[in-house]
């Protein structure tokens, strides 16, 4: 999926606006967001950013306590990492990053990484399915599952209306 410097403003308000609701340490949860796809471009990229965000951070001077911190948020955030968020913190990340990828900028952003592949639409549909259409049940904090309600809806309108109107040529 395209991760631009506007995915990384988008969940850094979406976390905002969760950790205001549900608590959290402000200072973790952003330096979390900041960081957490670092290394997008390489396998586990969860696993890879947390590994140089450790680095990063301790450069600039931060706390161990600190570091591990962020860096739980980090490797559980991701949806194929299968690691579970164990803190506010990584609950946080990880629900935002999540709502970034359902709605109308979900799945704006699927057709941007599809077209960029080359990928055609079978391909798109199976993303829906496999993926997009999961996240609302693997949200955490009760301020996204609130917001990924009327996202989630879109989504799967639109999934059933792309899926009907391919149905058509069948």
């Amino acid at each position: 999926m395209p991760h631009d410097r506007g995915h990384i403003d988008r969940v850094k308000k979406l976390a905002l606006f969760i950790a205001k609701r549900e608590g959290g340490d402000i200072d973790i949860i952003m330096k979390a967001v900041e960081l957490h796809d670092i290394a997008r471009d390489k396998d586990n990229h969860a696993v890879e950013s947390a590994k140089e965000a450790r680095e990063i951070l301790k450069s600039e001077g931060y706390d161990d306590e600190f570091i591990e911190k962020v860096c739980h948020c980090i490797i559980s955030h991701s949806f194929s990492s299968k690691i579970e968020p164990k803190t506010i913190e990584a609950k946080i990340l990880s629900d935002a990053d999540k709502l970034d990828a359902i709605g109308a900028i979900g799945i704006a952003r699927t057709f941007m990484f599809a077209g960029e592949k080359g990928r055609g639409l079978i391909d798109v549909l199976k993303h829906f399915k496999e993926k997009l259409l999961k996240l609302d049940d693997l949200l955490y904090t009760k301020t996204a599952k609130e917001i990924a309600k009327e996202r989630y809806d879109f989504t799967l309108k639109f999934y059933e209306k792309i899926k009907e109107e391919l149905d058509f040529y069948a």
